[in-house]
């Protein structure tokens, strides 16, 4: 199975913290993990490799976040974004960021359950391998 072309299949997992440097070498250490950085003109983004493979990012904090703690949070794949948003809302969820395209990666929003869990969404671009 290819996560990244799976309708439904967890694809990305990624941090968002104040120190996106200590996160990415505390984990390093704690998993093997290696790091790869890269701008994505925001700001560094650290992708996270277990092996050869890209399996996450560490971010730092958007600076209209708000309050909050450091958090990890996951991606789904989905077949579309906007009709798994029009889903979400049908089914009682709601959209907390509107879709937006992230070039090279894909298209992704950020979507709530009925019972308050936060998730992000993806359709991944052609040229895309997820990370």
């Amino acid at each position: 199975m290819d996560v990244y072309k799976t309708h439904g299949a967890f694809s990305w997992s990624e941090l968002m913290t104040p120190d996106p440097a200590a996160a990415a070498a505390f984990y390093g250490q704690l998993f093997g993990w290696t790091v790869d950085q890269m701008d994505m003109g925001t700001g560094p983004y650290r992708v996270v490799k277990a092996g050869e493979a890209a399996v996450g990012g560490i971010m730092g904090m958007p600076p209209d976040a708000g309050p909050m703690p450091p958090t990890w949070g996951c991606y789904v794949t989905v077949a579309d974004v906007d009709e798994t948003l029009a889903r979400c809302t049908a089914l009682g969820g709601r959209t907390l960021m509107p879709p937006m395209t992230v070039p090279g990666v894909g298209r992704m929003a950020v979507i709530q359950d009925p019972q308050g869990a936060v998730l992000s969404v993806i359709t991944y671009s052609v040229e895309s391998d997820g990370g």
